[in-house]
């Protein structure tokens, strides 16, 4: 007769980090990381052995945790995740801190999330802006239905009240302008080969690649924004650690200003913000000629 598997002999044969076993086996018995410590030598059913070890070997596989959960955290709150999105990653919080840094300073105001994914973005800052009893209007866009599925359900699951739509950018927001623009964009260089590597592998390529130096969709947003910003309205974009250089000297040559850096918590050059500049009178004569 077989040996019952007790919940400490299945997190040492796991094959996996302690902090993963754990977090796996706690999802399969709906129960916390203290209690499997405290109830190392508790039985476990048959049901959910196999239960476990299938996710362990899909893990051992490279299957993202956030996929085997269902879920990961982002600026506090949990964010349902499926292969249709972006895992959403602790860097990308700094364009939350920025945003609501701006939106901070007017009780009423706009916010457009480029390309929604699972609507971290999004939502976390319609969450806080209602916690800080701020009026913001929250719009999120993104191309793919399914990702807009995920994103609309994260939204309902935390009572933000947010528009998403189906956009390639702003093309679904004709004469639309925004306080603030945030964007996490596709920034990878094509065949660039962290692609083949941890959770990425597994992650949707049009939400990752952009081009041969990864800057095609940050080129058309850049370029594009400017129509899409009140005066004075402020941009924030994600890049790579190595792009910039480059991505300052797009906003600048497009005609915003105060452009600035800003770096993640290591202190990696993580998002480049700028501010719509001034519009000279005769350009926004010779534009309304030409509408």
């Amino acid at each position: 007769m077989p040996v019952a598997a007790t919940i400490g002999g299945l997190l040492r044969a796991s094959g996996l980090p302690r902090l993963e076993a754990d977090l796996l086996l706690a999802e399969v018995l709906g129960c916390t990381r203290i209690q499997l410590i405290t109830g190392a030598d508790r039985t476990v059913a048959q049901a959910d052995v196999d239960r476990y070890r299938a996710l362990c070997e899909r893990r051992v596989a490279g299957e993202p945790i956030a996929w085997l959960l269902g879920r990961r955290e982002f600026y506090g709150l949990d964010f349902a995740v499926t292969a249709d999105v972006l895992i959403p990653r602790p860097e990308t919080e700094l364009l939350v801190d920025l945003a609501l840094e701006w939106l901070d300073a007017a009780e009423e105001s706009s916010l457009l999330d480029l390309g929604a994914g699972s609507g971290a973005i999004a939502v976390a800052v319609a969450v806080e802006q209602t916690r800080r009893g701020r009026r913001t209007r929250v719009t999120s866009v993104d191309v793919s239905p399914a990702a807009l599925d995920v994103a609309r359900a994260n939204g309902h699951r935390h009572g933000a009240d947010i528009r998403f739509l189906r956009s390639d950018w702003f093309d679904a927001l004709p004469g639309e302008r925004f306080d603030v623009i945030v964007a996490n964009p596709p920034y990878v260089r094509a065949g660039d080969p962290h692609l083949d590597e941890g959770d990425v592998r597994f992650e949707p390529r049009p939400a990752l690649v952009s081009g041969a130096d990864g800057l095609d969709a940050i080129r058309h947003l850049v370029a594009t924004a400017t129509a899409h910003l009140v005066d004075a309205g402020r941009i924030a974009i994600e890049h790579g650690y190595d792009q910039g250089e480059d991505v300052a000297a797009l906003f600048t040559r497009h005609g915003f200003v105060d452009v600035r850096r800003h770096d993640d918590l290591a202190g990696i050059w993580r998002v480049t913000s700028a501010r719509r500049g001034a519009v000279s009178r005769s350009a926004a004569v010779s534009g309304a000629a030409n509408a």
